[in-house]
């Protein structure tokens, strides 16, 4: 990307070219074994899953042993512009490397789920996203100039997102000002939707933490999928 050479996962089918393309957008932690796990079962279900490391230009996120520290050092100083950019990169280098980017998904967690909003918004080729429980309004920067609020009407690809009513993060009136944006906005913002599971915490599909709920994250697993082959990625 512009001369860096920008880390990622990849994970395919064995020997197998023209596979609809899914990138993975982790957490703040970066691409670490979940992450990569989650790659794997996207090519288990036959996808070229990419997850590119979106704020290793900022700092190590697998270095920090503190959430505080690791936001203020390195997540808050990442450019949603370098974000769309790399991400670019990413379906350029997948369209040259056994993927079909005419198929095109999205997926990404907590931070990740923000930038699938933005990133469907940015790329008219994604033909769906699938956004678990990304922040969709919040304070605008140089660097985050817009919120998936602010673009919600100008999606190119429609969003299933996936969220938590017990979200203490992300309140529930936050997911109905969205719902009211994309009303409002293109064909694919208008065929967006949410499933909201009412006793849900956020980060309930990171099967390494606590706040894991097997059931929600079974069934929103399931829904990404349909979604996707819905949509005409799968």
């Amino acid at each position: 990307v512009a001369g860096f050479k920008m880390p990622a996962y990849r994970a395919a089918p064995a020997g197998k070219t023209g596979l609809p393309v899914v990138l993975v957008l982790s957490e703040i932690f970066g691409v670490h074994e979940y992450i990569a796990d989650t790659a794997r079962r996207f090519a288990k279900a036959g996808y070229l899953a990419i997850a590119p490391e979106l704020f290793v230009r900022q700092g190590d996120a697998q270095g920090y042993g503190e959430m505080a520290k690791l936001i203020a050092e390195v997540i808050s100083q990442v450019p949603d512009a370098q974000v769309m950019g790399d991400l670019d990169a990413t379906v350029k280098w997948a369209a040259a490397n056994g993927g079909d980017t005419s198929k095109l998904g999205i997926t990404g967690f907590c931070w990740g789920g923000r930038q699938v909003w933005l990133y469907s918004a940015h790329n008219p080729a994604v033909k769906a996203g699938v956004a678990w429980y990304g922040r969709l309004v919040g304070q605008q920067n140089a660097l985050t100039p817009k919120n998936p609020v602010d673009v919600a009407g100008q999606l190119h690809g429609p969003v299933l997102g996936l969220y938590g009513a017990a979200d203490t993060g992300i309140p529930l009136d936050t997911v109905d000002k969205m719902k009211s944006a994309l009303a409002g906005g293109s064909a694919a913002a208008k065929a967006s939707t949410f499933v909201v599971y009412p006793d849900a915490p956020h980060a309930f599909h990171a099967d390494y933490r606590p706040s894991f709920r097997k059931e929600p994250a079974e069934d929103g697993w399931k829904r990404a999928l349909a979604w996707f082959k819905q949509h005409g990625v799968a």
